[in-house]
């Protein structure tokens, strides 16, 4: 059984109030002798810090909340996958809570993890375009200012007076790069898979994509999964029969669209191009290989809770990530190009 302070006290012939400095990682001055003394003693009786104990003395509890769409999902996996190196690193505590995007629990959830003692909460979704969303997070920013660090992922529309951690990728920048990719290639009539409307990452990849093609492409918004984007990919086809490339606003979904391409013979990318975003672990193993933009989903998650880590209770900062296109095998010429219609 784990000893308690005063067992450690006692034992190291030290008052409570030393034993509590050495162990809480007080910065008050401890001679040496008594501070390995007190250290050799805690490790013979297996003694465990309380961590909220600690906040109290150092204003520091390594306490993470996470606040995720859906875990399972590879873009917030990858997230999660750099928090936790870091906090591994860092000796901090991450509590996970998938949300997934319900805008009521998500704040729920930013309450919760308040009412717990988290020293950090990050956001990790990006914004939603709903005015009472948008007014219930500024809330709940306003309300934990005092009491730690809040982390964004992706662009939020914020009052910008908030302080708040900013940790984002260019998801427009990323759009446009498919946009004139399919461009160059020939496509002109061009589908996609859309993830949710109200979603500022949807909007702005949608964006680039209309600005990198030269036109607006046919949009179909589906569930954000495998299986959506394969009924996305054969609502597109319907809608549009002249349709020679698909792109979804995430790969997954770009996954469904393969999928539903070779079980009705189509053939990719000779008779249709299909192409993702974020450039998942599974797009390089796909047969053909899914072109896609990178996105360095693990180095954001690391550097959301780095600059956390780094930043005063109620401080701000920011970090942007460069996105680039990965072009596989799932892309090539317009059927109309190689006709030479």
């Amino acid at each position: 059984m784990a000893g308690n302070l005063k067992q450690v006290a006692r034992a190291a012939r030290v008052s409570l109030a030393t034993a509590s400095r050495v162990l809480s990682g007080s910065t008050y001055p401890v001679s040496p002798e008594l501070r390995e003394r007190v250290l050799a003693v805690a490790a013979e009786l297996d003694y465990v810090p309380n961590a909220q104990a600690r906040a109290l003395i150092s204003g520091n509890a390594r306490t993470v909340g996470m606040l995720v769409g859906e875990v399972g999902d590879p873009y917030f996996d990858a997230m999660i996958d750099g928090v936790h190196r870091v906090a591994a690193e860092e000796g901090c505590l991450v509590t996970i809570i998938g949300t997934y995007r319900d805008t009521e629990k998500e704040l729920a959830s930013f309450r919760q993890l308040q009412s717990h003692g988290a020293s950090i909460i990050i956001v990790a979704g990006s914004g939603i375009e709903e005015n009472e969303y948008r007014t219930g997070l500024e809330t709940r920013i306003e309300s934990f200012a005092g009491m730690g660090r809040v982390v964004v992922m992706g662009r939020h529309h914020l009052n910008p007076t908030l302080n708040v951690i900013r940790v984002e990728a260019d998801n427009r920048g990323a759009g446009r790069l498919l946009g004139e990719h399919l461009r160059a290639l020939g496509h002109t009539h061009v589908g996609v898979l859309s993830g949710r409307a109200n979603v500022t990452s949807t909007i702005d990849r949608i964006t680039g994509l209309t600005e990198g093609l030269g036109r607006r492409p046919l949009v179909e918004e589906v569930p954000q999964t495998r299986d959506g984007g394969y009924a996305g990919a054969a609502a597109l086809v319907r809608q549009d029969p002249d349709l020679t490339a698909i792109v979804g606003t995430a790969d997954q979904m770009a996954v469904g669209a393969l999928a539903y391409c070779k079980d009705h013979g189509i053939s990719v990318p000779q008779d249709m191009s299909v192409a993702g975003c974020n450039d998942i672990w599974v797009s390089r193993d796909l047969t053909p290989s899914l072109t896609t933009v990178h996105f360095p989903l693990a180095e954001m998650g690391a550097a959301g809770l780095r600059l956390a880590l780094a930043t005063p209770v109620g401080g701000a900062g920011s970090q942007t990530f460069k996105v680039h296109l990965v072009a596989r095998g799932s892309t090539g010429p317009s059927p109309d190009e190689q006709s030479g219609d």
